[in-house]
């Protein structure tokens, strides 16, 4: 099986600094850390970083042609974990199989309008990927989502240092952090202090909007990779809910 994580090098990610620092963590609904620990004992964090970077160097940015030869090279498609073998993972991998088969250096244009036109633009993207137009009623950038994010990584001291002033809350920023902490956990497994800096990061910050970012992105892709991309990534976010015990906060949601 295909080392998930060799396939994007480390050297390749957003620069980050995660010390994780004890802070307060709000309010979860997770059972007790015996629980917790029983649960994470069960997966396979390394496969779990593995995706993680994936989906960050796939969501955050242009498409790279490169890239994309080195998913049908690596033969990720075949690869990807079931996880719990919902039909969105069985649908999203045949469709990025089909989709890989195919693909040759001529397409890249059709895949760079796609990325452009669900997460850029020119014009309004059809799935933002920053939560704080989903969270805020003016759906506009750096809202009070995105504060209560920045303030919540400048707490745990994680520095993400960004090739541009680009808002934290962008979607593939999220799993660029939970690389981090899944690589860490894997080496600490019983540090419960990061595996609450995890739960917190999910249930109030990616969560509450994530699933609808990326129902969008799969609703309106012109391309069977971001089709693909989108259900995986949806997938892998239902296994972490379980995985980590969470019960998603409810909130409002403007998009």
């Amino acid at each position: 099986m295909v080392n998930l994580r060799e396939v994007v090098p480390a050297r390749c990610l957003t620069l980050l600094r995660c010390n994780w620092k004890t802070g307060a963590y709000g309010r979860l609904f997770c059972p007790s850390g015996d629980k917790m620990s029983k649960s994470l004992s069960n997966i396979v964090l390394i496969q779990y970083q593995g995706m993680a970077r994936l989906l960050h160097h796939l969501l955050y940015g242009n498409p790279k042609p490169e890239l994309i030869t080195e998913l049908k090279v690596n033969q990720v498609a075949e690869t990807w974990p079931e996880l719990a073998g919902r039909d969105g993972n069985r649908i999203g991998r045949e469709a990025l199989a089909n989709y890989l088969q195919q693909w040759d250096e001529t397409q890249f244009l059709d895949l760079q309008l796609d990325y452009g036109q669900l997460f850029f633009g020119p014009g309004e993207p059809k799935a933002v990927p920053y939560g704080s137009v989903y969270l805020g009623e003016e759906q506009v950038l750096n809202d009070r989502s995105t504060l209560a994010l920045m303030d919540f990584y400048q707490a745990h001291d994680v520095s993400l240092q960004l090739p541009a002033r680009d808002p934290v809350d962008h979607i593939g920023l999220f799993f660029s952090v939970l690389d981090a902490s899944f690589g860490r956990l894997a080496a600490e497994p019983d540090n419960q202090r990061l595996v609450r800096f995890t739960q917190v990061l999910l249930q109030q910050h990616l969560l509450p909007w994530a699933e609808r970012c990326l129902e969008l992105a799969a609703e309106h892709a012109q391309t069977e990779f971001y089709f693909a991309v989108a259900l995986l990534a949806r997938d892998f976010l239902l296994q972490l809910t379980e995985d980590f015990n969470l019960i998603p906060m409810p909130a409002r949601l403007f998009r």
